[in-house]
């Protein structure tokens, strides 16, 4: 769309893009509703006691410690409402044919809005989609590999006494597992989001490297937040890299 067309031909470009990526969205939503067991076989693997991060953590307990204890849990998912699994197949083959189709979403807005943009804005727009999605991605596998095992194993196994038998609903693990992992993913957007505050002017490296150790402090108890459990280690494995982040923000924006 060039920059002299009308409001209604910009408009109606408008559209195009919202049905591209619409039935974008749908189509990718209709084929993973189609793979259920592949689907919730990924998704509910971190409940499992074998999943790679207990297994993990079990090979460093045995490492450091001669008679290390056992971490083996079970944990089993009820449903209480009638359509509650169905309606939950929906949501989740929803999320996966949005995040799937992320990137072409992306793509179109550049797409539209780039007769307006100069070659400069262009260029600076096609690092942030790409470095943006890619850097989202990775959170999000950080949290499904170790943040959200984590979370879940104390929080499904924490008892307040004996006599309270934990019984965990279906659409509290999936609403657990959806908002840590949009959490981690907005968290990896930090060193995208300084690069861009910096071209726009608004921080500088001696900016962040001044406030640091206040940094440093937010992270922790944004970790803390995100995983409420009680040993120093798994606060650590979620701080650490957000701290690293920081660090390579400092790095990228350095002139």
């Amino acid at each position: 769309m060039g920059k002299g067309a009308s409001f209604w031909e910009h408009l109606d470009a408008l559209r195009g893009v919202i049905l591209r990526v619409l039935a974008g969205v749908v189509l990718v939503s209709i084929v993973a509703f189609c793979f259920k067991d592949e689907l919730f076989s990924l998704l509910l693997a971190p409940k499992e006691p074998d999943f790679w991060t207990y297994r993990m953590l079990d090979r460093l307990a045995a490492f450091f410690s001669s008679e290390p204890e056992a971490t083996k849990f079970s944990v089993s998912l009820i449903n209480t409402q009638l359509a509650q699994q169905f309606l939950t197949h929906m949501q989740v083959s929803f999320y996966t044919g949005f995040v799937v189709v992320f990137p072409y979403m992306l793509y179109e807005v550049f797409r539209f809005v780039s007769p307006a943009l100069y070659s400069q804005e262009k260029f600076y727009v096609k690092r942030v989609v790409v470095s943006g999605y890619l850097m989202f991605m990775l959170g999000v596998l950080l949290c499904y590999y170790m943040i959200f095992p984590l979370t879940f194993r104390f929080l499904a196994t924490y008892q307040v006494s004996e006599l309270v038998e934990n019984q965990i609903v279906l659409d509290s693990y999936i609403d657990t597992f959806v908002m840590l992992s949009l959490m981690m993913g907005i968290l990896f957007e930090l060193p995208v989001l300084s690069w861009l505050f910096a071209k726009l002017g608004f921080i500088t490296s001696a900016f962040l490297a001044q406030y640091r150790k206040h940094a440093f402090v937010g992270i922790l108890l944004v970790a803390a937040f995100i995983t409420p459990t009680s040993d120093v280690f798994t606060l650590l494995i979620v701080a650490l890299p957000i701290y690293l982040l920081y660090e390579v923000s400092i790095l990228i924006i350095r002139p």
